[in-house]
């Protein structure tokens, strides 16, 4: 992929899962045009279940299992470690980061709390600013996950606001962010149908809508988002389905991301290990189905989009691989890209431009 005459080049980082065989991060060469990735070299670190770089590309934060580890980006995306600092609270299992880097954000599955860390010039992970344990019960069912689970952090573009999406208390838990005293305040609530199971939340690259997907629903909600007398207003517009109608296996909505352009959302769902494009009108938000197709893959828990928008790849965690897809927006379908990229439960990706 070519920026002018002077070639894009592409890192991946992979965290995984290190109670098997992996021991750490992965890193890859990605060749974009191929849809390919070629890995480079292991860094050790326990549990990288998720990982997330600053906005000016200096840092990478991962999860740990002594809490958040911090590293320096080396010019050719070789990772240094810098330092590393315990949450407040169990494992973590998503990191989220501010625009200027000012404070790190961890969201808690075992323990439902949500972590906000104080981040110091030099990149590394100062103490903790706040912490707030989410309280309370989903619906009493036999559903054996109904209490605080945060399974995904994520601030509203306009870095006001941070998004805590409980997968448990089947929420979307709005705070109001204050920067300089390191506070978090709850502000609103986005109450998703009962045993929804949200997973995760997404913006569009404008900013001005969200998108959040439901595991056991197997849906996306899309929503307007504005700010109205500094109050977040989130306004549902539309609902659309991950799965096939028809399908008799079980469908778990698993994995969901924008492409570069912002043209596209893709979803993956485990289960019947199948994956779904939207594409997102810029005007209204909302989602049409490009296409959906089966992948080649034992359980898709996430997913990219390889910069050129021609390419995906699902992170398989049952199978231990990394599968990529070319695809043929045309004819409405994918095709697997070369051969599967052997790594031991990987769960999470994250693909910077060096």
């Amino acid at each position: 992929m070519k920026d002018g005459t002077k070639e894009e080049k592409y890192v991946a980082y992979v965290g995984t899962y290190t109670h098997e065989n992996s021991v750490g991060i992965h890193i890859y060469d990605v060749d974009v045009a191929k849809g390919q990735l070629t890995e480079r070299k292991v860094v050790p670190i326990n549990n990288p279940s998720d990982v997330v770089v600053s906005k000016n590309k200096k840092y990478l934060y991962s999860i740990a299992d002594e809490g958040v580890e911090a590293f320096k980006i080396m010019p050719d995306g070789d990772l240094e470690p810098v330092n590393k600092q315990w949450i407040g609270g169990m494992r973590g299992c998503y990191v989220e980061v501010d625009d200027e880097n000012r404070y790190l954000f961890v969201g808690g599955h075992h323990d439902g709390r949500v972590s906000m860390m104080r981040l110091k010039e030099d990149g590394s992970i100062g103490g903790i600013a706040d912490g707030i344990f989410h309280k309370g019960t989903g619906r009493v069912s036999d559903r054996h996950n109904s209490v605080p689970h945060v399974d995904c952090v994520k601030l509203t573009p306009d870095q006001k606001f941070l998004c805590a999406v409980d997968n448990g208390l089947d929420q979307v838990r709005i705070y109001k962010v204050d920067y300089e005293f390191g506070k978090l305040k709850l502000i609103d609530i986005i109450r998703g149908p009962l045993d929804s199971a949200p997973r995760m939340i997404r913006f569009s690259r404008n900013g001005n809508y969200a998108y959040i997907l439901y595991e056991l629903l197997n849906v996306v909600e899309v929503y307007k988002y504005n700010v109205v007398d500094g109050e977040p207003v989130f306004e549902k517009i539309q609902t659309v389905s991950t799965e096939y109608k028809d399908d008799e296996d079980i469908c778990s909505a698993s994995g969901m991301e924008i492409s570069k352009s912002g043209n596209y959302l893709f979803c993956s769902n485990a289960g019947v290990n199948s994956a779904v494009v939207f594409e997102i009108d810029e005007k209204s938000g909302t989602l049409k189905e490009a296409f959906r197709t089966k992948v080649d893959s034992d359980y898709p828990k996430m997913l990219a989009i390889y910069p050129d928008e021609k390419h995906y790849l699902t992170l398989n965690n049952a199978s231990n691989e990394i599968v990529s897809y070319v695809i043929n927006y045309k004819e409405g379908y994918s095709l697997q890209a070369g051969a599967p990229v052997k790594v031991d439960k990987p769960n999470c990706i994250y693909m910077l431009k060096i």
